[in-house]
């Protein structure tokens, strides 16, 4: 799905400010016709995007789970001849239904995905329109994220395991609409898709247009400008700037592609662009390849996490972290646990951050998939994969986070059949890039999915929990673990190593949550990391501590981020820059 854009052909506007916000947790709102408007007695001002959970926490909303109901009013102002007026949403988590003026418009698909819903035959031009969202962040039993409620817990006779809000990952499940809402007005006769093919001599474009139609490509940067055209139902064009400037994260060069439509008379009907760099990237053996040699990745998970804001875009914050990464010596970043903003993978373009893009697929239970859970897992790795196929930092698709991860023996017996379609499936999509998925210990070293995977990375914590503060038994389990895995013939990626530290906490000697602790256990991870030949890199967990539901194990955060969350350093972050930029 193609960006919302500004230019000589189309126009967006920004949908957000200060909406009202009013909550349905017995789902009666539509019965009471929530979807006409809300009256004032029963709603509350809510910013969008954002989070509802800690903007309203006074009111009672930080742990909740349900539906809720949001509306805002915007002007939609008069069409010109061939065009035509869509809403954009970046994401709504998890689930989204529209009303326009009090009419059905339209639903999200995939979680954490963008959708679009046309205006055309609900809203007058030139008129006020009224928008009314009804959100849910309670997930579907048969997504490839699933639903878990207190009641599930106690049926598995896992009191100790659950969380408030009660969910199957540790991280917080935010509520409301986190991403931009834009009001899109393009041409009806526009691009509606286009795919790039990018390696280390060219741009290949692809797309279809309408009879009559002739596309003009232009890329240009570094002083240069190359063309190329071509018209009919299917056009694909390359170009071929000289001399090539690559795009990597020590130097992300980036070109600007521009694509025209034109009409038969000449006359300009659409126009796309993009920053796009020129590189490749491989699996070659037990080795990853940027732009032709071998190369380590360096990096960390992350989570869209700040205070206030919830999951929802933070732009100050965002360029904050990309200057840390950066400040740390990062390569890379892998997109944990779902597919994050669009505006993120534009700064990873330009400053050259590789990124490795995950589909929401978290702690897969294989006692509860079906056909409705491998549909709707197809469904969101086509979505991610159609939203980001012509990013340049995209460099691998991760389809799924520590499945099998409650040890449920039908993981063995019932998932080899399921990767083995998802992957498949994924290879239709984009043959170009390398597949994986983040396996778990409790899957074992013989994870099922490492037959389909291309890259191999691994979740491991030994030293944390498991031999809690013993590094020399930890190292020794970690090494283990490599060279088993080693036996599939594939390339490793330590996807999570990390421990947990609170800010401040000191100690001597080897102690769990001090600052001393995890700089030493993140050096220790790093070193077996760098000695064994199969493994090429690690991403540690996590960038920046993070919100998570409550739990005994957590202080109101998952600590193990190298940097707070409000981004101060902790140890760990300096003795990271030491590893990975001072020392090189």
């Amino acid at each position: 799905m193609m960006r919302a854009l500004d230019n000589a052909c189309r126009s967006m506007r920004d949908l957000a400010g200060v909406w009202q916000i009013a909550f349905d947790p017995e789902d009666i709102g539509e019965a009471l016709g929530w979807h006409l408007g809300l009256a004032p007695e029963r709603s509350l001002p809510i910013a969008v995007p954002g989070s509802w959970n800690e903007q309203l926490a006074e009111a009672g909303y930080m742990n909740y789970v349900g539906s809720a109901w949001l509306e805002t009013r915007f002007w939609l102002p008069p069409l010109a001849a061939g065009q035509e007026a869509v809403l954009r949403f970046g994401s709504v988590d998890y689930h989204a239904e529209v009303w326009i003026n009090g009419q059905p418009a339209g639903a999200s698909g995939a979680a954490m995905l963008p959708f679009e819903v046309p205006l055309d035959g609900l809203a007058e031009p030139g008129s006020e329109v009224r928008l009314v969202v009804r959100v849910s962040n309670m997930l579907p039993i048969d997504g490839p994220t699933q639903r878990v409620t207190r009641e599930d817990y106690a049926a598995e006779g896992r009191y100790r395991d659950e969380y408030l809000p009660a969910v199957r990952f540790d991280f917080f499940p935010f509520g409301g609409i986190n991403r931009p809402v834009h009001l899109i007005i393009r041409p009806i006769e526009g691009l509606r898709d286009y795919r790039l093919a990018i390696d280390t001599e060219a741009v290949g474009v692809r797309c279809s247009l309408l009879e009559g139609q002739r596309l003009v490509a232009r890329l240009s940067g570094f002083g240069g400008t190359w063309e190329s055209e071509g018209e009919g139902a299917e056009v694909q064009l390359r170009l071929a700037p000289d001399p090539v400037r690559l795009w990597s994260p020590e130097t992300p060069h980036l070109y600007t592609l521009q694509l025209d439509i034109h009409a038969a008379d000449g006359a300009l009907i659409d126009r796309v662009s993009q920053r796009v760099g020129l590189r490749s990237f491989a699996v070659e053996g037990t080795q990853v390849m940027l732009n032709g040699a071998p190369y380590v990745l360096k990096g960390f998970g992350k989570h869209e996490d700040s205070p206030i804001h919830g999951r929802g875009l933070n732009p100050p914050q965002m360029i904050k972290d990309f200057a840390l990464l950066k400040w740390c010596g990062a390569n890379s970043v892998r997109t944990s646990h779902y597919p994050y903003a669009e505006e993120f993978l534009d700064l990873a373009d330009e400053v050259g951050i590789l990124v490795i893009d995950e589909v929401f697929s978290i702690n897969l239970d294989f006692r509860k998939v079906n056909a409705a859970t491998l549909a709707a897992h197809k469904q969101a790795v086509a979505e991610l994969i159609a939203r980001d196929i012509n990013r340049t930092c995209v460099i691998a698709w991760s389809l799924a986070n520590e499945p099998g991860y409650l040890a449920e023996s039908e993981y063995r017996t019932q998932s080899p059949a399921y990767w083995r379609e998802l992957f498949a499936h994924a290879r239709t999509l984009d043959p170009s890039r390398p597949l994986t998925h983040a396996n778990v210990g409790y899957a074992g070293n013989d994870d099922p999915a490492f037959a389909e995977a291309d890259l191999l990375m691994i979740n491991r914590y030994h030293g944390w929990y498991s031999e809690p503060a013993q590094l020399d038994r930890a190292v020794a389990r970690l090494n283990a673990d490599f060279d088993a895995i080693a036996a599939h013939g594939k390339p490793i990626l330590v996807a999570e190593f990390g421990a947990d530290a609170l800010a401040g906490q000191h100690a001597s000697y080897d102690q769990l949550f001090t600052e001393e602790y995890q700089a030493a256990f993140i050096r220790a991870y790093w070193q077996a990391i760098m000695a064994h030949p199969a493994v090429v890199g690690g991403h540690i967990w996590a960038f920046a501590d993070f919100r998570t539901a409550q739990h005994g194990r957590r202080v109101v955060h998952n600590l193990k981020g190298v940097f707070t969350r409000t981004r101060e350093p902790k140890m760990a972050a300096w003795a990271v820059r030491g590893l990975w930029r001072d020392e090189g």
